[in-house]
């Protein structure tokens, strides 16, 4: 993503980072600056800028405040600034010489009496009201989305922010036509108890504060660093040779991407070396058609109306057979350009004969399971069989079963005697 000084030619040659951070942007971050004077010395003091930007809802939103204090405050600080019937709470995103030029740049004066002022640091109290009025966003979205259902309003609220000391509440909303939200208005200052202002925001801005990640891989561009919204039409896709895919085309605003226009210039440059009125070309077999033009090889593609075959040819061959039709030449042949592709060839793997050589175990296994419980029910068929056909004799009553391997009533809690015998007696 590159930003809009990667995308101007000095030269020939592309200014700016060339994609890879650091440049105007400082980087890909959400709508974030670097100051590059940031440590060069401070002149004269009484020029300097006492116009300060600050930034609320994490970049989203920027607006322009006057240093009426003593203070020089640093990029990144928190500062408490004038609001509505109150204060709120912002962070200082731009400071000094750079301020200038973004006043300039918004045609805001710099002396313009509406700006208003820094009153001072965040302090503790200030921080912490500015949380607790932050917790209560989510929740109020829901409920003022259901109370705009109710009324039956055909719009579609995306954000609500609070100021920092909860007194007045800002709803974005998109719409495709007029609302009359004048009883919605009624039912949200009941509701949240609080000073109610409506903006209306457009599909692109309502996705760059969504933000989320394009299809190049990448944050979207709406919520890092482009803050002003072209048009852009399908004419910039038929001139890079884009297929009119409005799926691929769409981002996810669903309207056409931005950057489709980012290499436009670029094509239009390259197109200007190509003849024009080079549509047709008249040949012996045929009026031959042209298809596409291949800008990176300087090529264009042409085809006869009996024929499925696409012929290649050079910018001064078409400027060559342009100029034979002119004089009522027609060429029998189209001379076309051997063209080469970069891409490796795609190696087919050959056929190999592995019959017997794989083993599939586990089908093996389930066939030698699948044999063992049939033979199983095969013999327990059989002995069912067999005891049907025999009578069936009375059965014997036993008496108490004797575990005592060497006889004996088999109670084991008697006593064990070990009789010796005497040697002496041997001989009576």
């Amino acid at each position: 993503m590159g930003c809009s000084s990667c995308g101007t030619n000095t030269g020939g040659k592309p200014n700016g980072c060339k994609s890879n951070g650091g440049c105007s942007t400082g980087g890909c971050n959400r709508m974030n600056v670097h100051d590059w004077l940031t440590n060069l010395p401070i002149s004269d003091a009484e020029s300097i800028c006492r116009v300060i930007e600050v930034s609320f809802n994490k970049g989203s939103r920027k607006e322009f405040y006057r240093n009426s204090t003593v203070h020089l405050f640093e990029k990144g600080e928190l500062v408490t600034l004038e609001g509505v019937s109150g204060f709120d709470v912002g962070e200082v995103s731009m400071t000094g010489e750079l301020v200038r030029l973004q006043l300039k740049k918004k045609g805001v004066e710099e002396n313009n009496p509406d700006i208003k002022k820094v009153l001072r640091r965040a302090g503790d109290r200030d921080l912490e009201q500015m949380r607790q009025n932050k917790e209560r966003e989510p929740k109020a979205l829901m409920r003022a989305r259901s109370i705009a259902r109710q009324l039956k309003l055909e719009m579609k609220l995306s954000e609500v922010e609070f100021q920092a000391d909860g007194r007045k509440a800002t709803f974005f909303y998109t719409a495709d036509g007029r609302v009359d939200f004048r009883e919605l208005i009624k039912a949200y200052a009941s509701e949240f108890k609080v000073k109610v202002e409506m903006k209306q925001i457009g599909s692109r801005q309502e996705a760059a504060k969504v933000g989320g990640i394009g299809s190049c891989g990448r944050e979207l561009c709406c919520s890092t660093w482009l803050t002003s919204f072209k048009s852009v039409t399908t004419i910039a896709a038929r001139y890079q040779n884009l297929s009119i895919n409005q799926t691929k085309l769409s981002g996810q605003c669903g309207r056409l991407k931005c950057c489709l226009n980012y290499e436009l210039d670029t094509y239009l440059d390259a197109l200007q070396g190509f003849p024009e009125n080079a549509d047709m070309l008249e040949t012996t077999k045929g009026n031959a058609l042209l298809i596409k033009k291949d800008i990176f090889r300087n090529l264009m593609w042409y085809t006869l109306p009996e024929s499925s075959k696409q012929y290649p040819l050079s910018i001064d061959t078409v400027r060559k057979i342009k100029s034979m039709n002119a004089k009522g030449v027609k060429p029998e042949t189209l001379e076309t350009e051997e063209v080469t592709s970069n891409k490796p060839k795609e190696i087919e793997p050959e056929f190999v004969d592995v019959v017997g050589q794989i083993s599939l175990r586990s089908l093996e296994k389930a066939d030698r399971k699948k044999k063992f419980n049939k033979s199983r029910d095969h013999h327990k068929d059989q002995r069912e069989q067999k005891g049907l056909s025999q009578p069936q004799q009375p059965q014997q009553q036993r008496g108490p079963r004797n575990n005592n391997p060497r006889g004996g009533s088999g109670n084991t809690n008697r006593p064990n005697f070990k009789v010796e015998k005497n040697k002496g007696n041997n001989n009576k």
